[in-house]
């Protein structure tokens, strides 16, 4: 499998945008649908998430200068479909009152929980911004000018959400020891 920063590399001649496609779900699927969770909160809506990445660059495989670019081109597509699910979701939301019996309890969140799902709950917890940050940073591996780039903000706001995403899970960490 390859990693997150390398661009997929066709094994042979030229094949059918299905073949070529289908080889990159088989190899990239598992991380991407990890990427998209990191940043929605369930995993339905990270699969459709990455689904319609797929989707999309099937539909436009044609259109592609750089095959070889997919893989980038699908850790954009999903860290994009993501946020849009987010807004989606929080606009749904504003129309929704809230039932009182739709939240498990404090009790009932921190019973058995592996320090795994501990960790990934503080990032869900984080800020929407803070969250997108440290997913492209420590997920993707994007430097921080990458990040400004992708993100549409300066250097310095990365770095400022970086370091109050570090310090907000340092001290929820702390927490648990």
């Amino acid at each position: 499998m390859t990693g997150s920063g390398e661009a997929w590399r066709d094994p042979g001649p030229p094949r059918s945008p299905r073949a070529a496609v289908t080889e990159i779900f088989h190899h990239h699927y598992r991380r991407l649908v990890g990427l998209a969770g990191l940043m929605v909160d369930d995993r339905e809506s990270a699969e459709e998430v990455v689904q319609d990445a797929f989707e999309a660059l099937y539909r436009s495989w044609g259109k592609l200068r750089d095959p070889q670019a997919a893989v980038a081109y699908l850790n954009r597509s999903v860290v994009n479909g993501s946020r849009s699910k987010l807004r989606r979701r929080m606009t749904e939301r504003s129309y929704d009152v809230p039932e009182a019996s739709t939240s498990p309890s404090a009790e009932s969140l921190g019973v058995d929980r592996s320090e795994h799902d501990e960790i990934v709950a503080a990032v869900r917890a984080l800020p929407r911004r803070q969250r997108e940050v440290m997913v492209l940073r420590y997920y993707l591996d994007l430097s921080e000018a990458e990040i400004a780039e992708w993100l549409g903000i300066s250097t310095g706001s990365v770095k400022t959400h970086a370091s109050r995403a570090t310090e907000s899970l340092h001290k929820r960490m702390e927490a648990w020891a």
